[in-house]
């Protein structure tokens, strides 16, 4: 190629054909997606406007890379080093899952929840505007109105119908804490609580962190009331003492599993100065690629704080209990699906990133362990999962004492994500 003159149509038509050749699925979308990367176009306008531009022998040679890897298999993301996501960019690197279109509408589901419930429909107003936004909204409502009439059908139901539920033999005994939270969740989590031998269940592995969780707590009661404090002002004017005001609260998003960030920083974008997330990882790949993105962004410690940690293991004490939400994209597929997964995501995708145990939920029940002591009373809870675990997820968590548990399909109408609430 680089002994010719070679425009950017030339190279174009050439790379598909090699494509098509070697039996690529979307040649013509890999080629252009290469193309733009190496030249620098922003899109496929910009590439069809400059087809009569000679490339340069640096593009040449770094189209030819990319020919050579994508044949062998390896996915597009990690050759150019990026992808969009939402509203944003984000780098990619090989050892880091790479995002998903269906983890959009993980970040959707989290927005509208704090948009109702926490922000006030004003936050509304940095939308990302993506195509499908009101198809999901629509579905939101749809089955926000479902719940509501559910709710009035079962508003005479007591409490200890709920506890009856998790009680005794019907409670799995990895659901740690559930029904005491349901019960009195100031009570269980007081100063010097015993949490009978099962610290590990609920913060992941006791080698990690171990200092997170010998550390004392004050009541949860006294956290969450200083976290939504009322700020007041002394000052005295002709008027006498002001009006104690309320100062606009920052949300809080615990996300377990960055990989990227994606998930966080979309948050953190999409309402700037009014969201603040917590994002954890245990693979130290990630966590560097999260800060570079966080940092291309122009974001920083008081926006997205990563941290390198097992599940939940570094979230201080102290702060427990303060999240509105526990937001994560969890290893979740099949021990037996993973053996039928592509090549170009089983031999390059990190297997720790996707691999979810026999039934694809070993991370998602210690992350259920944890949701009623990290979230605040009211909190939402929400994970995508393997489409074919959502309605085991769903009883998990009823079992575990949630509200609200719902299953919510992606764009592909196949179950995906999965959402409760903590007892308010």
């Amino acid at each position: 190629m680089s002994t010719e003159v070679w425009t950017v149509k030339s190279c174009h038509d050439w790379v598909v054909g090699y494509f098509r050749d070697h039996g690529l699925a979307r040649p013509n979308l890999d080629a252009e997606w290469l193309i733009c990367s190496a030249c620098d176009l922003a899109s496929r306008t910009e590439l069809f406007m400059n087809y009569d531009r000679p490339l340069t022998t640096d593009e040449l040679d770094i189209i030819h890379e990319g020919v050579v890897r994508r044949v062998k298999g390896e996915p597009l993301q990690y050759i150019t080093g990026e992808t969009q996501f939402r509203s944003i960019s984000v780098m990619c690197t090989p050892g880091v899952l790479i995002p998903r279109p269906e983890t959009e509408s993980l970040v959707e589901l989290v927005l509208d929840y704090l948009d109702s419930e926490v922000l006030g429909p004003d936050a509304r107003e940095k939308r990302a505007v993506l195509p499908w936004n009101d198809e999901v909204q629509k579905a939101i409502e749809e089955e926000q109105a479902k719940a509501a009439q559910e709710e009035v059908v079962e508003s005479g139901e007591s409490e200890a119908h709920i506890f009856e539920q998790v009680d005794g033999s019907g409670a799995d005994d990895e659901v740690f804490g559930a029904r005491a939270y349901a019960e009195d969740r100031a009570d269980r989590v007081d100063a010097g609580a015993d949490f009978d031998g099962d610290k590990d269940a609920v913060i992941g592995d006791a080698n990690v962190d171990a200092v997170a969780v010998s550390a004392g707590i004050d009541d949860v009661a006294e956290v969450v009331d200083a976290a939504g404090a009322v700020q007041t002002d002394a000052g005295c004017g002709e008027g006498g003492p002001d009006e104690p005001t309320q100062e606009p609260r920052k949300a809080r998003v615990l996300e377990v599993g960055c990989g990227t960030g994606c998930i966080s920083l979309s948050l953190a974008t999409e309402r700037s100065g009014k969201v603040f997330c917590y994002a954890t990882d245990i693979e130290p790949r990630a966590v560097e690629l999260a800060c570079k993105n966080r940092d291309a962004l122009g974001l920083d410690d008081a926006a997205v704080y990563v941290s390198l940690t097992n599940l939940v293991s570094s979230v201080p004490r102290d702060e427990w209990g303060t999240f509105d939400v526990l937001v994560s994209n969890p290893p979740y597929i099949p021990h037996v699906v993973m053996a039928q997964l592509p090549s170009e995501v089983a031999d390059h995708e990190p297997a720790l990133a996707l691999d979810g145990g026999d039934d694809g939920l070993d991370i998602y029940r210690r992350l259920l362990n944890a949701a009623p002591h990290m979230l605040r009373p009211g909190g939402l809870f929400v994970c995508e999962l393997f489409e074919d675990a959502c309605q085991s997820a769903a009883e998990l968590c009823r079992a575990a004492g949630l509200v609200n548990v719902e299953i919510v399909e992606d764009l592909t109408r196949r179950p995906r994500f999965v959402s409760a609430r903590i007892p308010a």
